[in-house]
């Protein structure tokens, strides 16, 4: 039973990886994606993204993170792949799944669904530029304009010698709305003899469980569900190991918002230092009810003097 973390553009960024993965419960990590059209770009780009390079790939409690690349020729995401590894990666991922209009626009992500044999070349090409001891793992979902491709282009990952499959249990149109239909899963780990790793809409220990009962494996990745509940990878496995575990307060929420709100403040111009902390109350506000407050003081607030008063009256208001 593996617990990955998903890559999430714009949200999961070092920082997150490292608070999530000190949380515990976590196997793994995927970088947001690396866009790669026909340059082979400069170590400051990788870095960028992947500022585990300089940690063995590593976060520092140790979880390993995988490098994403995304692009549509295969050439050039095979050079690229070959510099992060000289750079010192020791995994990469293949961006197959992202649903945005813009990347789908410049034939990244999930409109490469429509072409099984440009999944496959563009899989097989990264596979042959790398040394055999470098995993190359690739995350797909269930089609584009529909889920009847589902089967071809897990059939393709494999068949280009990818070493492990995610699938996003939703196509590009069905995007995040509920369902996720798992059942799918279970046809491709019948069909695949390489590991299937499940995702889509796991929010609970309930959800997983019903996901394992569907898709047929234990092998997860945990996207809005583990922003929405930081401690989701942790419940889950006490619960499956029979094991006691006491679930984060929002004391202890409010605590991590506040390391991670000062942690990244000197990183952004100052009308923008508050944004990542509203954007992730946005998702604990669906487990934690006082994350919903607190969005509710926070959201107009743009100057740091504004936002160190908010955390400071919410972090009283916890204890």
């Amino acid at each position: 039973m593996r617990i990955m973390l998903a890559p999430m553009e714009g949200v999961v960024e070092h920082h997150v990886r490292d608070i999530l993965t000190r949380i515990g419960g976590l196997d793994g990590c995927v970088t947001e994606f690396i866009r790669v059209t026909d340059q082979k770009l400069p170590y400051k780009v990788f870095y960028k993204y992947a500022q585990e390079l300089e940690s063995d790939c590593k976060t520092p409690n140790g979880t390993p993170v995988r490098v994403q690349l995304l692009g549509s020729k295969p050439e050039p995401m095979a050079i690229n792949a070959q510099e992060l590894v000289n750079y010192g990666a020791k995994a990469i991922d293949l961006n197959f799944g992202c649903p945005a209009k813009t990347v789908n626009a410049h034939e990244g992500g999930a409109c490469l669904l429509r072409t099984p044999d440009r999944v496959y070349a563009i899989i097989k090409a990264v596979r042959d530029a790398v040394p055999r001891a470098i995993p190359v793992t690739a995350k797909i979902r269930l089609g584009f304009e529909d889920r009847s491709s589902y089967m071809d282009n897990a059939r393709a990952v494999e068949a280009a010698g990818a070493d492990e499959l995610t699938v996003h249990a939703r196509s590009k149109v069905d995007g995040y709305k509920p369902p996720a239909y798992w059942h799918y899963i279970a046809d491709i780990r019948a069909e695949l003899k390489i590991p299937v790793v499940g995702n889509g809409e796991i929010w609970t220990v309930e959800d997983y469980l019903r996901c394992r009962e569907q898709s047929g494996g234990a092998d997860v990745m945990l996207g809005r569900g583990l922003l929405a509940c930081p401690d989701l990878a942790r419940q889950i496995k006490a619960h499956v190991q029979g094991e006691d575990y006491t679930p984060l307060t929002w004391a202890e929420i409010c605590a991590m918002l506040y390391r991670y709100y000062a942690l990244t403040t000197p990183l952004y111009c100052e009308r923008n230092c508050g944004n990542r902390v509203k954007q992730w109350l946005m998702y604990l506000s669906r487990q934690y009810p006082q994350a919903t407050v607190f969005f509710e003081a926070i959201k107009r607030k743009t100057t740091p003097p504004e936002i160190e008063a908010c955390f400071q009256e919410a972090l009283a208001a916890s204890h």
